[in-house]
């Protein structure tokens, strides 16, 4: 099978060039990136900077010179996202202390792609199916913000963007290369034809991952066509197709992480093998100072996944969208609502070597998920605008067992959270902004339903309620000069917070439980100084102090999982011809592992290195560097109650490695 990939990936790196009509302008100074034409990115931008809150827009010329494999690459200079490694493609995803105690996939945040969300109907999902090498940008919209979206969640809302024909015309063509037997190969191609436009793109990848028993590979397709109606309406198809095969390595001890990092797992064979087809539609109609945007979409998903048991469901999630957007000078207004409705057939078998044994567990899950919101924006005076809004979310969990122990159950929420904001332009270059929101979170299949003791002698129905805060954010955006920011500030009060432990290594992975009170406090800064052209320093600081509030059982101890301070920062030199781009990830001190807060991780500082040149036009070279040091620390941990020596429960940092890669453009 690995012979497959790799012979897919040479075939990706020499497909034979074509021509094709050049595109309208060139991106960045004559870089060769997967896209050419931004007009959509600054229109986003654009959208970004209206918002009064946390929001950023990242281009994929910002992290084009990185072998691109997971959403740690894309984000790592995103204010306010903290993204941890653990392999290949499996991340920590937190945004102001979302799911920060999932010790896997993710949850709290809504992801997306062009518009339609990659969370299942309960909202949990696997992020890999977002394949961040094949987005023109990806628009990162935090906490309430993320309202455009239908997401009422505490972290908000990321969406990846595919080209269209009309921004990304003619062949693109990458290969990477490097440390651990690892090769990545993407082609698309792009054009227009008279009234319609269309994009597709093929890639293929395979490593052996930095530790034992984490090999993965992967083939995806993406592809999208437009067309213009009439001078009113454009309406655009996508389609997806994922496969996915990701060896797992498990968690170690804290001695196995600072002594022998490359470890694995290797009992149970346990890995996560996902197929899937996402088709969508987005149809526009734009009459000047208002548009409509109605949708539907499918997703299909086999997922297959030993791990204490082999997991295998097969799930369709379908849903339908509609928003209307109304810009005036004085008073604009946003009105939309989404429904997600999935189908789940969840079976858990004797894990025999990451095959299937005797059925244990066999059921129907069916989930809801529907939303209706609004959002209003007036402007009193020139350079003030006020913003109200909220969003209505409802909620329906139904399991149907087949064959356990366990119970058949439903259970349905539903919540109302409003939004106030102010926005205030002094001038056109700077921003100040303010809101105060409320977010709910509704607990998914895995923490409403949740076993007890070994898996089937006791399944029980939970009384998880969902998570609530209010969250009071203040901030500045802007440039001057040389110098721009982006810097926001945030206090989140929480009522029943879903947090997950690990209670033994025998039953399922974690359970979960609703805290009293919590609180989540920080900052979330960018700075970029460019003093010329071909110098540019940018950094981020993140600033998260999680804690429990006069809790019975744990007072006000720190939450486990994420430190208290995070610093990257990068400093590039040169220019589009030729360019080296040393960076630093420093924790200062490390995160607690448990919510008893006996045992610290301790800080680590890495070193790593990016580099372009451009040989001709439209050909370009590209090299990463990471870990240069080869420094051994903890960079992930699965929390529990009370962490001891014989805790198995912490990720190491990625491992020394080198990648690099030509991108070429025709």
């Amino acid at each position: 099978m690995k012979t497959s990939f790799f012979a897919v990936a040479a075939m990706l790196a020499m497909a034979t060039p074509a021509i094709a009509e050049e595109a309208a302008d060139a991106a960045d100074e004559g870089r060769t990136v997967i896209v050419v034409g931004h007009y959509a990115t600054q229109e986003a931008e654009a959208q970004a900077r209206a918002t009064p809150g946390g929001t950023d827009v990242v281009r994929h010329e910002d992290y084009a010179d990185k072998t691109i494999v997971s959403l740690r690459d894309t984000l790592a200079f995103s204010p306010g996202i903290y993204t941890q490694p653990r392999y290949g493609q499996e991340v920590r995803l937190s945004i102001r202390g979302s799911g920060l105690s999932r010790g896997f996939h993710m949850r709290g945040i809504t992801l997306l792609q062009d518009g339609a969300p990659i969370n299942l109907a309960d909202d949990n999902g696997d992020f890999q199916e977002l394949d961040p090498i094949f987005f023109e940008r990806l628009e990162v919209y935090r906490g309430a913000n993320a309202l455009r979206f239908g997401s009422g969640t505490l972290g908000g809302a990321i969406n990846g963007v595919t080209p269209t024909g009309k921004d990304a015309l003619g062949l693109y063509l990458r290969a990477d290369a490097g440390s651990f037997e690892t090769l990545r190969g993407l082609a698309s191609y792009g054009g227009t034809s008279g009234p319609a436009d269309y994009w597709v793109g093929l890639s293929a990848d395979t490593s052996d991952g930095d530790r034992q028993h984490s090999s993965r590979e992967s083939v995806r397709f993406h592809g999208n066509v437009g067309l213009a109606l009439s001078d009113v309406v454009t309406t655009r198809f996508y389609a997806s197709l994922n496969r996915i095969r990701q060896e797992l390595p498990g968690a170690l001890k804290a001695e196995d992480v600072l002594n022998n990092p490359e470890k694995g797992n290797f009992n149970g064979d346990q890995a996560r093998d996902i197929d899937s087809i996402r088709l969508q539609n987005r149809t526009r109609f734009d009459w000047g100072q208002t548009r409509l945007d109605v949708g539907a979409f499918l997703n299909m998903k086999d997922l297959y996944h030993p791990i204490f048991q082999v997991i295998d469901q097969k799930s369709t999630d379908k849903g339908v969208f509609a928003r209307i957007d109304h810009e005036a000078d004085i008073v604009s207004f946003t009105l939309g609502g989404e429904f997600r409705h999935g189908e789940t057939r969840a079976r858990q078998y004797v894990n025999v070597n990451g095959e299937r044994g005797a059925l244990t567990f066999d059921a129907d899950q069916m989930a809801r998920t529907a939303n209706v919101y609004a959002e209003a924006r007036v402007q009193p005076v020139p350079g003030v605008t006020l913003i109200a809004g909220g969003i209505y979310a409802d909620g329906f969990r139904k399991r149907t067992v087949l064959l356990s122990a366990g119970q058949s159950g439903r259970l349905a929420f539903n919540e109302f959270s409003p939004k106030f904001g102010v926005l205030i332009e002094p001038t056109p270059d700077i921003q100040l902004f303010a809101n105060y929101s409320r977010s709910a979170e509704f607990p998914g299949f895995s923490e409403v339903f949740q076993s007890v003791g070994m898996p089937p002698v006791s399944t029980l129905i939970s009384a998880i309620v969902p998570q609530t805060a209010w969250t009071a954010e203040i901030g500045t955006r802007g440039q001057m000069g040389m110098v721009s920011w982006d810097i926001t500030a945030y206090r989140a009060t929480l009522r029943d917070e879903l947090l997950q432990y690990t209670p033994n290594s025998t039953t399922i992975p974690a359970a979960t439980f609703n805290a009293d009170r919590t609180r989540h406090s920080g900052i979330e800064a960018a700075l970029s100084v460019e003093p010329t052209h071909w110098l540019r320093l940018r950094q981020i600081w993140q600033y998260s102090d999680f804690h429990f509030v006069d809790d019975g059982t744990y007072g006000n101890n720190r939450l486990p999982v994420v430190p208290l301070h995070v610093l990257r920062s990068e400093v590039r030199i040169g220019t589009a011809a030729l360019n080296v781009a040393p960076n630093l990830e420093w924790v200062p001190q490390g995160a607690f592992a448990d919510y008893a807060n006996s045992t610290r991780t301790s800080g680590y500082a890495l070193l790593g290195l990016t580099a372009g040149a451009t040989l001709t036009s439209g050909i370009d070279l590209f090299l990463d560097v990471r870990n240069i040091t080869d420094k051994k620390a903890i960079g992930d941990i699965s929390a529990v109650l009370t962490a001891n020596a014989a805790s198995a429960i912490y990720y190491p940092v990625e491992r020394r490695a080198v990648y690099g890669g030509v991108r070429a453009r025709f």
